[in-house]
């Protein structure tokens, strides 16, 4: 079973005034998806369980609602559209965790990404289940269970293979900024059998980027020169003409698809629009489309 669709990125509003922003995200999603011609293109939306991080985020985190509660105010606004979603599971225990899918999958939540814990702790770390134990714990309460998978991380290969022998159905990548996935998943096709869906993520990067950083601090690994590439790509982007960036990410979204499309792995498109949907992004994501998608495969 595969999702085989184009998903984009929802990120769940603050507490305060968290009723009128789901519903102005929703709102907007209809708006630009017509405009832009994506109307009844866009299959999924895809809600981050979001955690606090870092303190040097650039953006405070403050509290978000919950990706149910979310969910519950955004999904009757956007007919025919179902939802993924990320879990952070590290801090739930096996029936606490087991509950929560539940709850997750009778809202029609699709697919969702088990999540560990955030860059300050270590692999392991935390009181609850870990993603990979949670991958085969819940292979019969989730069909579709996905990973996270950052192709620039040292040693990926091996742990992105290890998920899949665990039950993981799919991997959503971190933020493409360059086309190291094509490298990452030739290699990983030469080295297993593993076929699972790859949702490919692809990002707008406004003129805000180059103020506030968000992105450039999302795809961080400090000491790693295809990172500081990537980053350097970033600063690129928010600085560009708007006609500029969409050829820019046009470009960066053929190559990434034309180097896996022919290595047997089932793809659907994952956009995020990292400091909110826009008018803009929904032009650049149509474009890209155009050149290729799962639900036309152009």
């Amino acid at each position: 079973m595969t999702l085989n669709t184009i998903a984009l990125e929802l990120v769940p509003p603050n507490v305060a005034g968290g009723l009128e922003k789901a519903s102005e995200d929703a709102a907007k999603v209809l708006r630009y998806s017509a405009e832009s011609g994506l109307d009844g293109r866009i299959r999924h939306v895809m809600i981050p369980g979001m955690i606090a991080e870092d303190d040097d985020r650039p953006i405070t985190m403050q509290p978000k609602l919950d990706v149910l509660d979310f969910w519950s105010i955004i999904r009757p606004q956007l007919p025919g559209i179902n939802g993924l979603c990320t879990q952070v599971t590290a801090f739930m225990d096996e029936p606490t965790l087991g509950e929560r899918l539940a709850k997750l999958s009778a809202a029609g939540m699709e697919g969702v990404v088990f999540v560990g814990v955030p860059r300050t702790m270590n692999d392991g770390e935390g009181s609850g289940v870990a993603p990979t134990d949670a991958l085969s714990i819940y292979r019969d309460a989730v069909a579709n269970r996905g990973v996270i998978v950052i192709p620039t991380r040292e040693g990926e290969q091996g742990r992105f293979n290890f998920k899949c022998n665990q039950g993981a159905t799919y991997g959503m990548t971190q933020l493409l900024y360059s086309d190291a996935i094509v490298s990452f998943l030739s290699d990983f096709a030469d080295s297993t059998d593993h076929r699972p869906e790859i949702l490919l993520s692809f990002g707008f990067v406004p003129k805000m980027e180059a103020r506030v950083g968000l992105i450039n601090w999302l795809i961080q690994d400090p000491g790693n020169a295809v990172v500081a590439d990537e980053q350097e790509f970033v600063k690129k982007l928010a600085g560009s003409e708007p006609a500029e960036k969409r050829r820019l990410l046009v470009d960066l979204y053929q190559r990434v698809v034309d180097g896996v499309a022919e290595l047997g792995f089932p793809l659907s498109i994952h956009f995020e629009a990292t400091y909110g949907v826009s008018g803009p992004a929904f032009e650049t994501f149509a474009e890209m489309l155009a050149y290729w998608a799962p639900d036309r495969r152009t």
